[in-house]
C-alpha cells in the first residue's frame, strides 16, 4: 500500500470474520446464468460505520474474497439501500472475481445518518469514504467505482476531485445531470420524477416496502397525473412529503440557483481515470451517457462505451451476463493489469432490426446525415418540399392527452412498443417512406427540424421514429420532445434532438415519422396557456400545424442504400 503523500506504509494483519454473504443474495447468485466462473469464496463484514466529514455515520458492508494475497477495492454508494438487488450484483459477484467491495448507504437511506439531499453530499460523503478506506488494513490503495443511475452519480461525485488511488470506473445507465433527467425539451418528465421519487423514498427500506410503494403508484397513477393543481398529487401514492420531489419538480428552469451544483458534466471534460460507459438504446439516461462519452473523448481520457437493446432496469436484467462481463473486464484491466478480456475497439453496439451486435471505432461512426421530407399525402420522402406551407394539423386536448407507449422512459412499459393503435389517434400524424428496397441503417444522433404553427401560442411536440413492418405493425425506436412558443399564425422552427440509434431498417420495411403532442404520463400537460404545468387548473385544445419545411433527420451509414 502507498500513501497518497508519505510513500509505502506498513499495514497491520487483517483477520477476515467468518460471515457468509447474507442468503437473500446468495439465492439470487444462484439463479443467474452465462456468468463467468467465481474464483473465490465470497466473505460478508455488515454495518460497519464510515464516519462523514460532518461525524454523520455511513453504514456500509465489506464483501472479500476468501483467499491470501492482495486484492483492489471497488467501491459502491447507493441511496437504494444495500440489500437485493446491489448485495448479490455488486458485493457478491465481484468479490467472487477477486475483489474486495464497499457497498455503502448514502446518507439518509438504509440505516446511515444525516439527511438526504439529492445530490448536494455526494463528493464529500465520498471523499470520507475513500480516507476510511485508507485506514484499514486490506486496502492495498488501489481503488475502482461501480454502480448504475444514481450509483453512477456518486462516481461523478468523486471524479470531481478524484483521489489517487482512483484508478478506474464503470459507470451504468448513467445519471451526471438531474436537471435533464426531469426537465430535458422543457417539460416536466412526471412519470419519471414519481419513479425515482418511489425508489428515493422506498427502496432503501427494503425490497417489500420499495414493491407495495411501486403498486400504489401504479393504481394511483391516473388520479395523481390528472390532478389540478398537479402540486403534491404524488404525496398520496408517496405516503408523506417528500420535499425533495416537491422542489424538483417546481423548478424547471436548468438556471435556477436550485440547480447550482447539480450537474456533474465537467467531472468528465477533465477526467484521466479511465471509464467504462455501458446503456441501453431505450434507457431514460441513454442521452447522458453519450454525452459522458463525448466529453470523456473531448478530454483524451481512456474510455469505451456499449449500448445494448435495453432500458433502464432491463440492462441489469436480461442485460446482466453483458453488463457484467464488460464491467469486470474492464476493472480487472485497470486495477490489476489483466487485459485479455477487453474487446479490441472502444465501442460496442447492438443494432437493432439485424438483432447483432457491432464493433466500432468510435460514437457516432462516419456517416451521412440528410433530410427526409413530410408531404401532404402522408408520404416520408428525399424531395425537399417547393415551399414552407401549411402541411397537415391536428387538435391536442389536454383533458384527452395522448397517451405514452414504450420509449426510454423508467416504467415497466419501457422499450419498444406497437404504435399502430396510437397511431389511429385523431391527434397524432405519420409520415411513412415507400418500402425499401435495400436495407437501410441508422447509425447515430436522430432528430427533427420543426416549423410548427399554434392558435394558442403554447404547445408541446413530440417526434418518434418508427418501422413498419410487412404486416403493418409500427414500433418505435428513438423519440423527443420540444416546447415552443409561436407568436401568432406565424411558424416556429425548433430543433428536437430525438436521441440515437443503431438500427437496420431491414428490406420491405418502411420508415415512419410519427408526430403528436405530449404523450402523457411520461410528461407533465402542456396546459396550453402559459401557466406553469404543475400549478395550472385550466386547459385549453391547441391546434397544431405541421409546416412544409420540416424534416426528419437521420444519419445513414454510408453504406446503405436508400429505397
Amino acid at each position: 500500500m502507498t500513501s497518497p503523500t508519505h510513500g509505502p506504509v506498513s499495514r497491520p494483519t487483517w483477520a477476515p470474520p467468518a460471515g457468509k454473504p447474507p442468503p437473500a443474495a446468495r439465492m439470487m447468485r444462484a439463479a443467474w446464468r452465462r456468468l463467468p466462473a467465481k474464483r473465490h469464496e465470497a466473505g460478508w463484514e455488515p454495518g460497519l460505520v464510515v464516519p462523514a466529514a460532518d461525524g454523520s455515520p455511513l453504514i456500509t458492508d465489506h464483501y472479500f474474497p476468501r483467499a491470501e494475497g492482495d486484492f483492489p477495492t471497488l467501491l459502491v454508494r447507493s441511496p437504494y439501500g444495500r440489500g437485493l438487488p446491489w448485495s448479490p450484483m455488486y458485493g457478491l459477484l465481484f468479490a467472487e472475481q477477486g475483489f474486495h467491495v464497499v457497498l455503502q448507504s448514502c446518507r439518509g437511506t438504509g440505516g446511515s445518518g444525516g439527511a438526504f439531499d439529492l445530490w448536494r453530499n455526494e463528493a464529500a460523503d465520498g471523499r470520507a469514504t475513500v480516507s476510511w478506506l485508507r485506514e484499514q488494513p486490506w486496502f492495498n490503495g488501489t481503488l475502482g467505482t461501480l454502480g448504475p443511475s444514481y450509483l453512477a452519480y456518486t462516481q461523478w461525485a468523486l471524479a470531481q476531485d478524484p483521489p489517487p488511488e482512483l484508478k478506474a470506473m464503470v459507470a451504468q445507465v448513467s445519471l451526471h445531470d438531474p436537471h435533464a433527467l426531469f426537465h430535458r425539451g422543457g417539460a416536466l418528465h412526471l412519470e419519471t420524477a414519481l419513479a425515482v421519487g418511489v425508489g428515493m423514498t422506498y427502496q432503501h427500506q427494503g425490497m417489500g416496502a420499495f414493491v407495495k410503494a411501486t403498486l400504489r403508484l401504479q393504481r394511483r397513477l391516473r388520479d395523481i397525473t390528472t390532478a389540478k393543481p398537479l402540486r403534491r398529487a404524488h404525496e398520496s401514492a408517496l405516503g408523506s412529503e417528500v420535499p425533495w420531489l416537491d422542489e424538483v419538480m417546481t423548478h424547471p428552469d436548468a438556471e435556477d440557483a436550485y440547480w447550482h451544483g447539480a450537474s456533474l458534466a465537467q467531472s468528465a471534460e477533465r477526467l484521466r481515470v479511465p471509464t467504462a460507459l455501458i446503456t441501453g438504446w431505450h434507457d431514460a439516461l441513454a442521452d447522458q451517457t453519450l454525452e459522458q462519452y463525448d466529453r470523456l473523448r473531448a478530454a483524451g481520457c481512456e474510455t469505451a462505451l456499449l449500448v445494448g437493446p435495453w432500458t433502464h432496469t432491463s440492462a441489469l436484467q436480461q442485460g446482466w451476463p453483458e453488463v457484467f462481463a464488460e464491467s469486470l473486464a474492464w476493472l480487472r484491466a485497470h486495477l490489476d493489469g489483466e487485459t485479455s478480456g477487453l474487446r479490441p475497439t472502444r465501442v460496442r453496439v447492438h443494432v437493432g432490426g439485424e438483432n447483432a451486435w457491432r464493433n466500432l471505432g468510435d460514437w457516432p461512426p462516419a456517416a451521412e446525415v440528410g433530410p427526409w421530407f413530410p408531404t401532404a399525402q402522408g408520404h416520408l420522402t428525399r424531395q425537399a418540399p417547393p415551399d414552407s406551407a401549411p402541411l397537415a394539423s391536428f387538435r391536442h386536448d389536454p383533458e384527452d392527452p395522448t397517451p405514452s407507449l414504450g420509449g426510454a422512459v423508467l416504467s415497466r412499459t419501457a422499450g419498444p412498443r406497437d404504435n399502430t393503435a396510437l397511431e389511429a389517434r385523431d391527434d397524432v400524424l405519420t409520415f411513412t417512406s415507400p418500402p425499401l428496397t435495400e436495407p437501410l441503417d441508422v447509425l447515430g444522433p436522430v432528430w427533427a427540424r420543426l416549423s410548427i404553427s399554434t392558435d394558442t401560442g403554447h404547445a408541446d411536440v413530440f417526434t418518434r421514429l418508427c418501422e413498419v413492418d410487412a404486416q403493418g405493425r409500427s414500433v418505435n425506436i428513438c423519440d423527443g420532445l420540444g416546447r415552443l412558443r409561436t407568436d401568432g399564425r406565424e411558424p416556429s422552427q425548433i430543433i428536437v434532438p430525438m436521441s440515437s440509434t443503431a438500427h437496420r431498417f431491414a428490406v420491405g420495411h418502411r420508415i415512419r415519422w410519427q408526430i403528436s403532442a405530449g404523450p402523457h404520463p411520461r410528461y407533465a400537460r402542456n396546459p396550453g396557456t402559459g401557466e406553469s404545468p404543475v400549478d395550472a387548473t385550466a386547459f385549453a385544445p391547441v391546434r397544431i400545424t405541421l409546416h412544409a419545411d420540416s424534416a426528419l433527420m437521420l444519419a445513414v451509414d454510408a453504406q446503405s442504400v436508400s429505397f
